[in-house]
């Protein structure tokens, strides 16, 4: 009998467990004495014991960051557990100060020994094999960078123990708040889960991260990162990259729904805040769920900028909805709270239906503020961001498309498949029927999302602007426009099958992205300008070789370094659902830029 993912199992089971709440200081279930069968549950643990820790920093035009083999522990009561981590961290990495204009070079090397998870790799997908439980593929993405070809994390362009290459980052960008993390094929979702990952803060003239810069926005102390996760950890202090026994280990899941929220390698940490204004730089780094986040006192913040930097204006609210890739840049007055109180930043949104049949419930929180009595950043949040003295240019308004494309995301519903499987255009990863938009046009996407879970859909190379969102009749669409065997191109047009208005981006989508919601039975249109080489200083289309430029053998106390001999070349950029599950197999396609 062949082993079948959760998502096969699916539709025989029925809905769960309901939502999560903290009772006496504990997270439990609102039915703790109810069992859940169908779920790993994270053991008892109390909040706000543990200080949000502060992520190291490192800053230079040339930096050497290794992957490599640590222990951490997540939590007070929690034992020391294996993990991954960049550079001298026990889990994630340092934030790499860059600027704009100015190259950062990082010489990269695999030094991990040993896999948290290397009895959870799925040697079916992508010609995996029992090699990479021992020898662990790597390859760093800077999720947002304009980045040459060669330089950007393909997926196929993998480093073994013992090897490494320098990634040349150019930093021809606005200021913005992007991060790097592990983009190697088939274990992405397991080496970031594992902690490779890590803040990518790009500065410029104008927002220059220091205190009296232009833009008076909170510098120094008052600016804090924050990598947001899920995990479900084991009682000795490992984490689990499964959340359900009915899928064996070394099987792909589709997607894990943690118990506990994490913040910079803490579950459910307090942060001492003064009383004032603070910049808060969020990242969902999470391998599975959306979140909703707001305070639990309904306080409103700002939004000032997203994944491609900032905003025209502060956009005020009093929640942001957060998917993974996605980061947002907030302000947040603390002033607002008097001495000694506190205040949590809490996740509203519900499970993805598909989790929430097996009981997956949603996750309440991430952290805890504590005001102090100490005044902070007094200055006011600032009218505009963009377009005036000393500010950069404005975002300004939406271009016209010259060409429309229509792509889809779906879960093939195929049983042959060995197992189930997340699809992008109704093909798998390796098909070369792929998107190959032309270098200077403005192309509008028309993403028709056919399942029932939201997708986060992000794009290498390029930013976009959301135009919005339409619900559709799924159901008929695909009656009129059948979904053929997976492996045959399917994108449909979904313009006959919309059942309501065009809803325009949120407040807080309004500048540019790299990576979008896109809603359960739905379409997302997006427009995207594809730059010609001579914009981007690079050619977007060059070939390169599918090994990494060194392999590094390391004896008495240095690093020999020889080059590798591989005639396989590869071309492009890739797009992909950002649940990283779903990125593995097989929710990922290449796509190219051509002249």
């Amino acid at each position: 009998m062949r082993n079948i993912s959760r998502r096969t199992l699916l539709a025989g089971i029925a809905a769960g467990a309901g939502a999560s709440a903290l009772v006496g200081g504990r997270a439990v279930a609102d039915s703790p004495d109810l069992p859940r069968p169908m779920l790993f549950p994270s053991p008892r643990l109390t909040p706000f014991v543990d200080d949000l820790p502060i992520l190291p920093r490192l800053e230079g035009s040339s930096l050497t960051i290794d992957a490599v083999s640590a222990t951490h522990s997540f939590h007070r009561d929690l034992a020391p557990g294996p993990t991954l981590a960049y550079g001298d961290s026990t889990y994630l990495g340092p934030v790499i100060t860059a600027h704009r204009g100015q190259e950062t070079a990082i010489e990269y090397r695999n030094r991990i020994t040993v896999h948290p998870f290397a009895a959870d790799v799925d040697t079916t997908l992508h010609g995996l094999s029992e090699r990479d439980r021992t020898e662990v593929p790597t390859s760093m993405h800077l999720h947002g960078g304009v980045t040459p070809p060669e330089f950007d994390g393909h997926p196929q362009k993998i480093a073994r123990p013992g090897e490494g290459s320098t990634y040349r980052f150019p930093n021809r960008q606005d200021a913005a708040g992007l991060w790097y993390h592990d983009h190697a094929m088939a274990v992405t979702r397991l080496n970031v889960y594992a902690g490779l990952a890590g803040v990518y803060l790009l500065r410029d003239d104008y927002d220059t991260g220091e205190r009296g810069n232009p833009l008076g926005l909170p510098a120094g102390e008052f600016e804090l990162e924050l990598v947001l996760q899920e995990k479900i950890v084991h009682g000795d202090g490992r984490q689990s990259i499964r959340s359900t026994p009915i899928v064996p280990q070394g099987r792909w899941e589709g997607g894990a729904v943690g118990d506990v929220g994490v913040v910079n390698g803490k579950i459910w940490p307090e942060a001492r805040v003064a009383r004032g204004l603070y910049r808060l730089r969020l990242v969902n780094a999470a391998s599975f769920s959306v979140w909703d986040l707001r305070f639990s006192n309904g306080m409103p913040f700002w939004v000032v900028g997203m994944e491609g930097g900032l905003l025209d204006a502060p956009a005020p609210t009093t929640h942001v909805r957060l998917a993974p890739g996605e980061r947002v840049d907030l302000l947040v007055d603390f002033g607002m709270l008097d001495p000694g109180a506190t205040v949590e930043l809490r996740n509203t949104e519900s499970a993805a239906p598909q989790a929430a049949q097996i009981g997956a419930v949603h996750m309440p929180m991430f952290l805890r503020f504590r005001a102090e009595a100490a005044r902070g950043f007094t200055g006011p949040v600032p009218d505009r961001l963009r377009g005036g003295t000393g500010q950069p240019p404005i975002v300004g308004a939406t271009p016209e498309p010259a060409h429309i494309r229509n792509v889809s995301l779906s879960q093939p519903s195929d049983v042959r498949l060995p197992p189930s499987i997340m699809s992008l255009n109704n093909l798998r990863f390796h098909s070369d029927d792929i998107e190959m938009p032309r270098q200077g046009t403005v192309e509008q996407w028309n993403i028709v999302n056919a399942t029932p879970d939201p997708h986060p859909i992000h794009l290498h190379l390029v930013h976009f602007r959301v135009v919005g969102r339409q619900a559709i009749d799924t159901l008929a669409m695909c009656a009129r426009q059948p979904q053929p065997p997976i492996g045959t191109k399917w994108t449909p047009d979904a313009d006959p099958f919309v059942v309501e208005p065009l809803r325009g981006p949120e407040p807080w989508e309004t500048g540019y992205k790299d990576t979008v919601i896109c809603d359960p039975n739905s379409v997302t249109r997006i427009v995207a300008y594809f730059p010609t080489a001579d914009e981007l200083r690079f050619d977007p289309d060059a070939t390169f070789p599918a090994a990494v430029g060194t392999a590094t053998t390391e004896s008495a106390g240095h690093h020999e370094h020889t080059e590798h001999q591989d005639d396989h070349r590869l071309q492009g950029y890739v797009w992909h659902c950002h649940v990283l599950d779903h990125e593995d197999h097989d929710m990922m396609l290449e796509y190219r830029t051509v002249r």
